[in-house]
């Protein structure tokens, strides 16, 4: 069973598209001695290589070089007004479905390098409560640039210490109900979580391995672009979750993929249709390994494997995913097992790569 203390810090560590400084500082700690060489690219994503170790006796040759992008972004907010009373109004950075988003409790981060200067507030809609509403105003669903966030402070208190563009994201704790994990920023700390951990693993490869804890996936896949410029990788393999839709109310064929059944190797989304060749070699690295997966195809919505397969003149790339409930949602949830399953995986093709 996976060991999740790391994934844990990483789902807890505020990083916004933009803001990714604290969870950029905690993965550069945390990768310390794995790789050869680590890097900052100029739009803030790391890139840790990790050189050829073929066992000896193997015929020298160039090394295939391998990309590995797991965006360390988060879905959030920063701050666009502070009204005359100090309420705080959020444009989204990243998607959110906002029925999810009802009083919640908020982490307003003034410096994104400093967590003790952070305030706790409380997001909610603008506008009247249930008790005074129409039943006509009762059935709106509020957009995101309607819900202000309360501090508990004067005007004067609030300007002291917040500005425009501060990152603010939900404040919500780690739960495990029996084999599962659930938090916010699963999307897509999980993945941070199966580059380490893979990596990690790894003793004798033939290939050059090029780890890039991404920036700002959410907002367009933008920092994988930058930094597959930069690599101009052989292969792409674009890490990250996708839907388990295995839930009452969903037909059995809308499920994406089901918790419990393994990694998911991503056939095509709305970015990148996944090189066919890549696919069968996961596939049978997993049966060489027992390894259980499941295949996927998610109608909606895109990977930095998007940005990987684009780059320059293009490589061959697809997505490893970990299967998640509630995306987008602050009770992301994952499988133990499934999650295993993605850095086991991982790591027995980069051996074989």
């Amino acid at each position: 069973m996976a060991t999740l203390k790391l994934l844990e810090k990483l789902t807890t560590t505020a990083g916004v598209p933009g803001r990714e400084h604290r969870v950029r500082k905690l993965i550069l700690n945390e990768i310390k001695g794995i790789f050869d060489e680590v890097k900052v690219d100029p739009m803030g994503s790391i890139i840790a290589i990790k050189k050829s170790h073929p066992k000896k006796g193997s015929a020298s040759k160039k090394p295939t070089k391998v990309m590995l992008a797991a965006h360390m972004d988060q879905i959030g907010f920063i701050v666009y007004h502070i009204d005359d009373k100090g309420f705080l109004y959020l444009n989204p950075v990243g998607g959110f479905d906002t029925r999810n988003l009802f009083a919640r409790m908020v982490t307003v981060c003034p410096d994104p390098n400093d967590p003790k200067k952070d305030l706790v507030g409380i997001l909610n809609p603008s506008g009247k409560p249930i008790h005074v509403a129409s039943p006509e105003e009762r059935k709106k669903i509020p957009s995101v640039r309607e819900f202000m966030v309360d501090l508990g402070l004067k005007k004067e208190q609030v300007d002291k210490q917040v500005k425009i563009g501060d990152m603010v994201v939900i404040n919500a704790p780690v739960h495990y109900l029996g084999d599962l994990m659930v938090s916010q920023a699963m999307d897509n700390r999980a993945a941070c979580w199966i580059a380490i951990e893979a990596c990690r693993k790894l003793k004798n490869h033939d290939c050059e391995v090029h780890c890039v804890f991404t920036v700002q996936e959410e907002v367009g896949l933008r920092g994988a672009i930058a930094s597959s410029h930069t690599i101009a990788p052989d292969i792409g393999i674009g890490i990250d979750t996708t839907l388990a839709i295995d839930t009452p109310g969903v037909p059995a064929q809308d499920a994406c993929t089901r918790l419990g059944d393994g990694a998911a190797i991503t056939i095509m989304d709305s970015s990148a249709i996944g090189d066919y060749d890549l696919i069968e070699t996961f596939d049978a690295v997993a049966k060489k390994n027992k390894i259980k997966t499941q295949r996927s195809i998610l109608a909606a919505g895109g990977t930095d494997t998007g940005g990987i397969q684009r780059s320059a003149g293009g490589c061959r790339a697809m997505t490893l995913s970990c299967p998640t409930r509630y995306i987008h949602t602050v009770t992301e949830t994952i499988h133990k097992k499934d999650i295993a399953a993605c850095r086991d995986l991982l790591a027995a093709y980069l051996e074989i790569a």
